[in-house]
């Protein structure tokens, strides 16, 4: 007899990462910020965006506390415990407020280089925009950071699921 596996609703594509040292400021300041996204390609079984969230939650990829450890397997996911993160935790959000909350925070310190403007603009801004449903990490309580948390100055977190290119990208942008 022959046992079928199922399969799995993402499967991790590659994690580009974007830091904002790697570009010249001409003398202002990059702030040791980056952005780490997660890309996953969306199995063919149809989901609705509650279980696309619970299935990243539940993804190994998920246990990165940005802090230069990488994936790990432990209950911690950026500064916060792993059970304290829930799909609900989750807001929904427009591309306009998905947009924003990058632009502002990528751009606090003044104006950011043209070089950086644009990787922003093909491997970010772009996605936000064209994501057919965004999802921001909302606030958390107190204990739900981990042993050494927060580790981050500023934290953002967005999921963008896209439909149509079947793809879910988990975004995170941080300084520290």
């Amino acid at each position: 007899m022959t046992t079928v596996e199922p399969v799995p609703a993402l499967v991790h594509l590659d994690s580009p990462f974007i830091n904002f040292r790697d570009f010249d400021f001409g003398g202002g300041s990059h702030g040791f910020r980056w952005i780490n996204t997660k890309r996953f390609q969306l199995s063919s079984r149809a989901l609705d965006d509650r279980d696309l969230l619970t299935a990243l939650i539940a993804h190994p990829q998920f246990r990165d506390t940005y802090d230069g450890a990488g994936v790990q397997d432990w209950p911690r996911h950026g500064q916060w415990w792993l059970d304290h993160i829930t799909p609900g935790t989750y807001q929904a959000v427009d591309a306009e407020v998905a947009f924003g909350v990058v632009h502002s925070w990528a751009t606090q310190h003044g104006d950011i280089p043209g070089p950086l403007e644009s990787r922003l603009r093909q491997e970010i801004y772009t996605p936000c925009r064209t994501a057919t449903s965004r999802y921001l990490l909302g606030q958390l309580p107190e204990n739900a950071f981990h042993d050494y948390g927060p580790i981050h100055i500023d934290y953002h977190e967005l999921v963008l699921i896209d439909r149509p290119a079947a793809t879910l990208t988990l975004l995170v942008a941080a300084d520290d």
